[in-house]
């Protein structure tokens, strides 16, 4: 049959997966660092996840298609929890499938599963923006405040990635870090913890325009200034996966082949995640 269903340019997408948390249907995945659609049976059609690609690469296009499969839909979405379910039935209902939300209430009943309450629904709405972009607040641990300044572990300046060479001596047989922008605002120990010891590259795989210099820059510092070991600095929100995949592409384009570290850190500011990868 021909139905709308999206379509992913292959070209525009990097990888970044900030349309994975808004398609709780589970149609689209990360394969090979490009999102990929996996199914047919599982899109809905109705583009939950436009408006979220930073690249501009997810469109909605008519096409000959497997129907879509509300009860195989239900099978993922319930996984995900009482939030899922309800913000999946909320996108039905506000764009008018009473089919599919008869279905999917059907299938809730038949499964002893509770369907939430719809109706004069007086909660903030389901949060569907950029995971990066939502508003949070933390309460945190008061810590004793230490006697004098804090030395920084910087050595070397520019920092930024638009703005560093490769060619600066200071990159040379160095353990670099490249961290993303936020980084060092979140993790107050960024300095003795991570940086000590190393040469350093900032940058924004959301925001950055023209990312396609970090790859050649990367590079650059791989063959050319011979960095030892690159260890990436992310947040845990999905579009910094992006800069993890520039220097997967750097490595991979490089002659010479270096240990890449990944390391996660979490909103609060803890390492949620540090290995070689």
């Amino acid at each position: 049959m021909k139905r709308n269903i999206i379509s992913i340019d292959e070209q525009k997408c990097n990888g970044c997966g900030l349309c994975i948390p808004n398609c709780p249907e589970g149609a689209i995945q990360i394969i090979d660092n490009k999102a990929r659609l996996v199914s047919d049976l599982m899109c809905d059609g109705l583009g939950a996840c436009l408006g979220h690609c930073p690249q501009g690469a997810i469109t909605v296009i008519e096409r000959e298609a497997e129907s879509y499969d509300e009860r195989k839909v239900m099978v993922n979405i319930v996984k995900q929890g009482p939030g899922t379910i309800k913000a999946h039935l909320l996108h039905l209902k506000e764009h008018g499938q009473t089919e599919y939300l008869e279905e999917a209430v059907k299938f809730l009943q038949e499964n002893g599963i509770g369907v939430p309450e719809l109706e004069n629904d007086a909660s903030p709405k389901h949060f569907s923006g950029c995971p990066g972009a939502k508003s949070l607040s933390f309460q945190k641990v008061k810590h004793t405040e230490t006697e004098g300044p804090v030395a920084s572990e910087l050595n070397h300046w520019p920092i930024q990635m638009h703005l560093i060479s490769p060619l600066s001596p200071h990159y040379k047989d160095s353990d670099m870090v490249l961290a993303a922008d936020c980084v060092a605002f979140s993790f107050g120990d960024f300095h003795r913890k991570l940086l000590k010891g190393k040469t350093l590259g900032i940058g924004c795989p959301k925001l950055d325009e023209n990312q396609e210099v970090y790859l050649e820059k990367l590079t650059a510092l791989i063959d050319i200034a011979k960095i030892n070991t690159l260890t990436v600095v992310i947040m845990q929100v999905p579009c910094c996966m992006g800069l993890l995949n520039l220097a997967r592409k750097a490595i991979d384009a490089a002659s010479r082949k270096i240990p890449l570290k990944c390391v996660v850190v979490s909103l609060q500011g803890e390492i949620l995640n540090e290995e070689w990868v």
